[in-house]
């Protein structure tokens, strides 16, 4: 869980989504992944060689590993993994699936802050 680790990430879970993601003032994104997926593990290692970058954006971190928390892949209907979905102040701005690199992950959320 590099990515997660290096960035303390904080995990959110069904009975707690909604107040998280309603709470910062910040762009929230909310790390959907699962265990052992080698997508997911691409995306970790990638945006963790560039942490410096990452922790730059004004962002509120939260994951969810959805192997273990079906309700909230449910929830969001996806088929996927990883995902990131982006919100401000609980409205959803924007989803990244799968992870397209480095580079169109940093102008996304470039735009999602900008946009703010």
């Amino acid at each position: 869980m590099r990515f997660i680790d290096d960035l303390q990430i904080e995990s959110i879970h069904p009975n707690t989504f909604d107040t998280k993601i309603t709470s910062s003032e910040k762009l929230t994104c909310v790390f959907f992944w699962g265990e052992n997926c080698p997508n997911c593990e691409i995306a970790k290692a990638v945006l963790s060689d560039r942490l410096a970058e990452v922790t730059a954006w004004p962002i509120q971190w939260y994951h969810a590993n959805i192997y273990e928390d079906f309700a909230l892949a449910n929830r969001f209907g996806f088929f996927g993994i990883p995902v990131f979905m982006f919100f401000k102040e609980g409205k959803k701005l924007g989803k990244i699936s799968p992870f397209p690199g480095f580079e169109p992950f940093k102008e996304t959320v470039e735009k999602l802050l900008f946009k703010l």
